[in-house]
């Protein structure tokens, strides 16, 4: 047919559909610029692999389903059969389409996503003006009995996303294995980057060149998991934040799933992602069709925080991306646990409206039977001996602080010690005659059970509309779906869908509604979930120091404003390490800020300090909140640092963290990436909060005054700022302000020395 270059941003595909059977992709990276159609020939001509001794005599056409037909002999893209026949495809091109899609139409005024636009609410990042490009790819295998579509998007920030459907055009049924979109990936990717972790561990980074073979990650869940790798990364060896060319997959599906990174020994390697499927679970009758999750797919020349650009900018610009600035929140679980308390919780929220929160969120504890995590679950009905005259007293008292109220729920589960499960043991996944594994002494309800999904859905709905006010709900998830079975058949893949289908439907029901998703902390992270709510709950974890690694590595996927970063206590309730407030508060500046505390039992120093933090946070909101993100290569590993930059590049803040001792005595310098190298620069901690504590003596003489440091971009990039010896688990503040060219030390004092105007923090009473 024809050879189609697609081109956005900083990114270019080439699809090579001459031949009869499947497009090959000729490049996937670095934009090509606009290649005059006359080179595209040429192009593809001169990335065909060449016949080599003792093997094919056509070369191996690696298409955009890899298939046995054409040669390919690494794994299948797509695994099947019909009763043991039609198990190998051969397909045929018919159609390939290529249009613009309109970008989506611009919010009205006064709303963005649903949302209410408040004073000062980040703007799109900028650069996203123009619309995806999307080419369907339509083929058949009329011997197979199969049908193929496949849809690649190419975004206006240069993000990927290719899914595939299949459709049975035969007479019997159909039995799906695996149908896993992969992408070519160049021979310079010699090393690999994943993730892996566990609960209160999330998003542990590991590296290693990529070797000849297959590494498969797989997730067997029924969620995303603590251990999920939210990318799959392939670079020139020894890439890093700042350096390096990359290219990235992520696998958009909350249940099980695969991604795997393949180099075969003759040549071509791919990164991919698909549903990881059950025996059984996929049957296709005829003219039935499945659909891949999308895989989402970066490249960047320049390194990890490249990656992080494009996702973040795709993410941002999407239509029910949160347009308000993101209120300051406090959850009251590691305050009050299961002791719920009217009047306790009322001085909570009285509290929390002292230091500046601005949603109070009210967390598991609330329902029928939950005095403990043992029983209750699936209750959805207020408590009436815990709350006798229902919620809507704390509701009214938090409201009228002008703060907003959030509910916990769990609606997927249910404790065998309920009302629920005693009426409908049957509504729950399990295999025939027995029960899975307990795992917090729950069960899954078996949300493709019509009855159990309309039971959900309207005692959720019941909630939302007796209540006047809940305008935020925390959803958790807190096991593993094992054994999920669903009418004696697999049932991962149906629940998935039907919890999506939920969640769309309780939003559509409540306009404004926003949701987090919370799976035993960080176990539910992935870009299909994010379709439909407002946060991440990054980890159950609210130590500082854990924090920083875990918030780190979700970062790489996720922009600040989707992931939540909250301040714990001072004794760290799953850790039990001991931080001062400065540090806690550092590491939970940079996200979707908020408080995990039982605040109205510290004296009123620490209130005010406490508050002080908060007004920072405000302040820095709309840099935080819609910046570009950036994290330092640093020699020593005891030092972690990382920033955000306006777009214009006008302002940026820093955070240093010193995370062990290190073997050298002074610190290195460290640089601060991402300004405009012509430009000068104020560099200096923010007023107003504490400084952290220092190991010197002295510190650095631009530290010593107060006043900082005025440097050019380029200087602050390539050579940097002197650190000062931190304590470990100690963390240092800077802001970075664009001077103008008549700029004096002086104006920028008067100004309050940063591109915000400055927010004082409120004064907080002597009540102890």
């Amino acid at each position: 047919m024809t050879i189609v270059h697609l081109r956005r941003a900083r990114t270019s595909l080439v699809l090579d559909a001459r031949g009869p059977g499947l497009p090959r992709i000729v490049h996937w990276g670095a934009d090509l610029g606009p290649l005059p159609t006359e080179d595209l020939p040429a192009l593809v001509d001169a990335t065909v692999a060449p016949v080599v001794p003792s093997s094919f005599d056509a070369p191996t056409v690696l298409s955009l389903l890899p298939e046995a037909s054409a040669g390919w002999g690494g794994r299948p893209g797509l695994a099947g059969h019909r009763d043991g026949r039609d198990w190998s495809t051969a397909f045929r091109l018919v159609d390939l389409d290529v249009h613009d899609v309109p970008p989506p139409p611009p919010q009205p005024d006064g709303t963005a996503g649903g949302h209410e636009v408040l004073k000062g609410a980040p703007s799109p990042a900028p650069g996203v003006n123009r619309g995806p490009l999307l080419a369907t790819v339509r083929a058949v295998d009329e011997g197979a009995g199969l049908s193929l579509t496949v849809e690649i998007t190419l975004d206006a920030a240069g993000l990927l996303t290719l899914r595939h459907r299949l459709r049975n055009d035969g007479d019997g049924r159909y039995e799906l294995r695996e149908l896993t979109p992969v992408l070519p990936v160049p021979a310079v990717a010699g090393e690999l980057l994943d993730l892996t972790g566990r609960w209160c561990r999330e998003r542990a980074p590991q590296r290693h060149p990529w070797p000849m073979g297959a590494w498969v990650r797989e997730g067997r869940h029924g969620r995303t998991g603590h251990d999920a790798t939210l990318l799959l990364v392939a670079g020139t060896p020894g890439f890093g934040f700042g350096h390096g060319e990359v290219w990235a997959v992520h696998t958009a599906w909350s249940g099980d799933h695969v991604t795997v990174a393949e180099r075969r020994p003759t040549g071509e390697a791919t990164l991919g992602g698909g549903e990881l499927l059950a025996p059984g679970e996929i049957v296709l009758g005829p003219g039935e069709e499945y659909a891949t999750p999308l895989l989402y797919a970066a490249h960047s020349a320049d390194g990890l925080d490249g990656l992080s650009d494009v996702l973040h900018t795709s993410l941002r610009a999407r239509p029910g991306h949160p347009r308000t600035p993101r209120p300051v929140t406090l959850n009251v679980w590691e305050a009050v646990y299961f002791d719920h308390d009217l009047d306790r919780l009322r001085t909570l929220a009285d509290r929390a409206a002292e230091v500046g929160v601005e949603r109070f969120v009210l967390d598991d504890g609330w329902f029928r039977g939950r005095r403990h995590d043992l029983a209750g679950l699936g209750d959805w009905w207020v408590d009436e001996e815990v709350w006798p005259g229902g919620l809507q007293p704390l509701i009214d008292h938090v409201r009228g602080h002008g703060m907003r109220f959030g509910l916990w729920v769990e609606p997927e589960m249910v404790n065998p010690d309920s009302d629920l499960f005693r009426a409908h043991p049957d509504w729950v996944l399990r295999t025939p005659g027995r029960l899975p594994p307990a795992w917090r002494h729950q069960q899954v309800l078996d949300l493709a059970h019509p009855d159990a999904y309309a039971y959900l859905l309207g005692r959720l709905d019941a909630v939302l509309t007796e209540h006047d006010g809940i305008a935020y709900l925390k959803w958790d998830h807190n096991r593993d779906l094992t054994e999920a079975g669903h009418g004696g058949r697999p049932g991962v893949h149906a629940q998935t869908l039907a919890v999506y289908r939920l969640l769309d439907e309780l939003r559509g029901r409540h306009p404004g509604l926003e949701i987090e998703s919370c799976s035993s902390g960080g176990a539910r992270v992935d870009l299909e979930i994010l379709r439909r709510t407002d946060r991440v709950w990054a980890s159950d974890c609210n130590d500082a120091l854990e924090r920083l690694a875990i918030q780190r590595w979700t970062g790489l996927l996720l922009p600040p404003e989707l992931i939540g970063t909250h301040i714990g206590p001072d004794r760290s309730h799953t850790t039990h390490r001991v931080h001062d407030l400065g540090f806690r508060a550092v590491t939970a500046l940079f996200g979707h800020h908020g408080i995990e505390w039982d605040i109205s039992a510290i004296d009123a120093s620490a209130r005010a300090e406490l508050a002080a933090w908060v007004a920072l946070h405000k302040r820095l909101r709309p840099l935080l909140h819609a910046g570009r993100v950036v994290r330092v290569d640093h020699p020593d590993e005891a030092v972690q640092a990382h920033g955000v930059v306006a777009h214009d590049r006008s302002a940026a803040v820093y955070a240093v963290s010193r995370v062990a001792t290190s073997a050298a005595q002074v610190p290195g310098v460290v640089r601060l990436p991402g300004l405009a190298a012509e430009r000068r620069y104020r560099v200096r901690p923010p007023a107003g909060v504490p400084e952290p504590a220092l190991l010197e003596l002295t510190p650095p003489a631009w530290l010593a005054t107060g006043a900082g440091v005025t440097l050019s971009g380029s200087v602050l990039g390539t050579v940097g700022v002197q650190l000062p010896a931190l304590h470990p688990e100690q963390a240092l503040l800077l802001e970075v302000t664009e001077l103008s060219g008549d700029s004096s030390a002086t104006d920028v004092e008067e100004r309050g020395g940063g591109f915000y105007p400055r927010v004082e923090a409120p004064t907080i009473g002597a009540r102890a």
